[in-house]
């Protein structure tokens, strides 16, 4: 975790994005924050369709422009640091940024950790994955072999919740391009992924990879999360936005722009 909190200033990618209300100058002749607050929410690198980088090099993704709407609808400024996924968790750990928002599924023992949620904004289950060809159907066919998750997810929870019961060993890593690697390239014979990250990721991305139907959880929803109650405005802030841009079409057409 040490090595987290050192890269969070020699490897981050900062995206700033101002939503909402502007800035006014004070009789001193600077300038302030309308609402005298700008908040450091962090997010994941690369976890598409929710956050990653496209063509252009622009930072976009569902939880990229949820975000900005929410935003926009609630007037509040705010900075979005994409610091990957390790990271990310760390830093509101420590109080460096305020928020996350990275496809965080909301888990009983998160909130027990001290993770405090939204509500949630999106469903998904969490999916084993196998390289093209493998012979794998089911939980029992990993008996013996290894299974690549990637830290502190509900995939990874998922693995480890039946491992024992089937018999396969795990590997964890930082990152899922990396976790996916490790299965097309023989080190382990499976994957646990969120289910829309992974097909997003295999369909755009030509990987060698197949979902194996019949080896996923029931799933829980995605939540932004705080992780102290100093921050319950923020918390109420992205729960009235999310509720009104639904209410308008806006959620709707956010996910629809990534996941039709």
């Amino acid at each position: 975790m040490k090595k987290l909190f050192a890269l969070l200033f020699s490897t981050v990618l900062a995206v700033s994005v101002l939503a909402g209300c502007g800035s006014k100058e004070t009789e001193e002749g600077t300038t302030e924050q309308a609402n005298g607050k700008k908040w450091v929410i962090a997010t994941d690198t690369v976890f598409k369709p929710f956050e990653y980088t496209n063509e252009n090099n622009e930072f976009v993704g569902i939880d990229v422009d949820l975000l900005a709407a929410i935003a926009e609808d609630q007037g509040f400024e705010y900075e979005l640091q994409s610091l990957g996924w390790d990271a990310a968790i760390a830093a509101v750990q420590a109080g460096q940024a305020d928020a996350i928002i990275a496809g965080a599924s909301i888990t009983e023992d998160r909130k027990a950790s001290g993770w405090i949620f939204s509500d949630g904004y999106y469903n998904a289950t969490q999916t084993f994955v196998v390289a093209e060809g493998s012979d794998i159907k089911g939980f029992e066919d990993l008996a013996g072999k290894n299974v690549a998750v990637k830290n502190a997810t509900a995939g990874a929870d998922f693995a480890n919740s039946i491992k024992d019961e089937y018999g396969f060993t795990i590997t964890t890593f930082e990152d899922s391009p990396t976790m996916y690697q490790d299965v097309t390239l023989g080190n382990s014979a499976a994957c646990v992924e969120d289910t829309p990250i992974m097909a997003t990721s295999i369909k755009e991305g030509a990987l060698p990879l197949m979902i194996v139907e019949g080896m996923e959880n029931e799933g829980s929803p995605y939540g932004f999360a705080i992780m102290d109650e100093a921050n319950q405005e923020l918390l109420d802030m992205f729960n009235a936005g999310l509720e009104s841009i639904k209410t308008s079409g806006k959620y709707e057409e956010i996910i629809n722009t990534y996941l039709k």
